[in-house]
């Protein structure tokens, strides 16, 4: 399809939509459609690529505000060997650069959509004013630009942003509309972690893709791919298939993304080797902690430390589980046991090859510190609320809902008091696991069934997964940025689940 014929099919999707022609609530992708099962071109395991590292982009700054530029615009990427598929990228053809900045200055963006449908940015993991949110109601329109500005409040920690266009998220992020952003700080520099990027600190952006048999990329519009999101088969990081990286040094500070829509992954070391955790979504946690699986839904993210000083090469993999019926409880997948890869005929196979990683020496891995962050003692009894969120899917996946509501971009569904520390119920009436999203805030999980959380979930988080049946409390408080009128999200991050309406809307007003 040229980019001829992709802007025509665009603008053809665009006028079924508005005609009321399309399934409610699915979103058409810029791809040829097809069902969840392909007939993807396998990759030899002797098959390798150099990893990508995007490039690192720390603005300019302009009377005193960090300024980035981000054109959006449509792109051609090669997932099979010499097929071109139609993409989207930022400053690129797939994806987008790293944007770096540092806790507490002003930055201000300048976003350029030059695609032919609209588009959003929203900055995943940041507190900061509704109206710079980036969410469904800060539509950029195609020619327009975006202008956001705010004050950096996060603690050091890997966030990322992304299309949320309403209804359009799946395939707009599908597409390649997201990358990742780097927040550094005094305190995290203070404990010398590796932080250089591209040689010790590597980001890794994890996607699953469908590829057909031709070799282009396919984003499933079917009933399948609606109820369980779109799966693909394929992983590819930071855009690279196989992808290998030639470490120098003793020891890799890997900053780990699941960038994927739908899929839930267990990652691991192939030989069981064990990594050190030492930050979730929001920053480091109090302590490292020695594991040897880590497991991740789509938005959620992990930083980890992998010792090389024994120079033996070792391997990243991911491991998926059917259907993503994931759970926490024994440190990986429900009931214990580790699901494998499975294939197109459903049958269990190995897991996904995420990195080789190759030493190309011996040197000396340093010791982490005994403690990282000081991290304050949870207290629910500060809340002086508590509301409750339930999902559900309905029947086949037909009835995407929170609290019997699908989302509607007219209707404000709380309105919470700034400053006030809040007890939030998420409770699962589904039988599949759900990530769960809140904008403009970093929380702390209490626990899950009343029990208290594993390590991943100590610190600061912004996305949870609720697991079927099962209810997670979280302690969270809107801190500023009170506007009566323009509202933030909360919502499901399966992308599909999010579009076919399991999303809601919050404003934060004065007390």
């Amino acid at each position: 399809m040229s980019q001829t014929d992709w802007t025509k099919s665009l603008d053809r999707r665009g006028l079924m939509r508005r005609s009321g022609l399309a399934l409610a609530g699915l979103a058409f992708a810029p791809f040829a459609g097809c069902e969840a099962r392909s007939t993807a071109i396998r990759r030899g395991d002797a098959s390798t690529e150099p990893l990508a590292i995007p490039q690192l982009r720390m603005g300019q700054v302009e009377d005193g505000v960090r300024v980035f530029r981000l054109p959006i615009s449509p792109g051609q990427k090669e997932f099979a060997l010499g097929v071109s598929s139609p993409t989207i990228g930022i400053e690129a053809p797939y994806l987008g650069p790293t944007l770096e900045m540092r806790r507490g200055e002003r930055v201000r963006f300048e976003v350029d959509n030059e695609l032919a449908e609209g588009a959003t940015v929203h900055w995943h993991g940041f507190e900061l004013p509704a109206t710079a949110d980036g969410g469904p109601h800060q539509l950029i329109q195609p020619g327009e630009r975006w202008s956001p500005s705010f004050e950096v409040r996060q603690r050091a920690s890997l966030y990322w942003y992304h299309s949320h266009m309403h209804r359009r998220t799946g395939p707009q992020v599908y597409a390649g509309l997201a990358a990742a952003i780097y927040v550094r700080d005094d305190e995290e520099d203070r404990l010398g972690l590796p932080s250089d990027y591209g040689v010790d600190d590597i980001p890794l952006i994890v996607q699953d893709r469908v590829i057909d048999g031709s070799g282009r990329l396919i984003y499933p519009i079917g009933m399948h791919a609606q109820m369980m999101g779109v799966r693909g088969d394929e992983i590819f990081v930071n855009g690279t298939p196989n992808a290998v990286f030639e470490a120098k040094t003793g020891q890799l500070r890997l900053r780990i993304l699941n960038g994927s829509n739908a899929r839930f992954y267990s990652f691991s070391l192939e030989g069981g080797e064990p990594m050190q955790l030492i930050a979730s979504d929001g920053g480091l946690l109090d302590r490292s902690h020695s594991v040897r699986s880590i497991a991740l839904a789509p938005g959620e993210r992990a930083q980890v430390i992998v010792d090389l000083s024994e120079g033996y090469p070792l391997r990243l993999i991911a491991s998926s589980p059917d259907m993503g019926m994931m759970g926490r409880r024994s440190g990986g997948m429900m009931g214990g046991g580790m699901m494998a890869r499975r294939n197109d005929q459903g049958e269990s196979g190995q897991p996904f090859r995420v990195l080789d990683i190759r030493p190309s020496g011996s040197t000396r891995a340093q010791s982490l510190p005994s403690q990282l962050a000081a991290l304050a003692p949870l207290d629910p009894s500060q809340a002086v609320r508590t509301r409750r969120f339930t999902l559900d899917m309905g029947m086949m996946g037909s009835g995407m809902s929170i609290n019997a509501a699908a989302m509607d971009m007219d209707v404000i569904n709380e309105r919470i008091p700034v400053g006030q520390w809040e007890i939030w119920e998420i409770a699962n009436a589904s039988m599949m696991a759900h990530p769960f999203h809140i904008h403009n805030v970093q929380f702390r999980v209490i626990d899950r069934d009343g029990r208290p959380p594993p390590p991943l979930e100590t610190g600061f988080k912004d996305t949870v997964i609720v697991n079927p049946r099962e209810q997670v409390r979280l302690l969270l408080r809107f801190e500023e940025h009170t506007d009566p009128d323009w509202p933030y999200m909360y919502h499901c991050h399966i992308l599909e689940h999010e579009d076919a309406g399991m999303m809601g809307q919050f404003v934060v007003v004065k007390g």
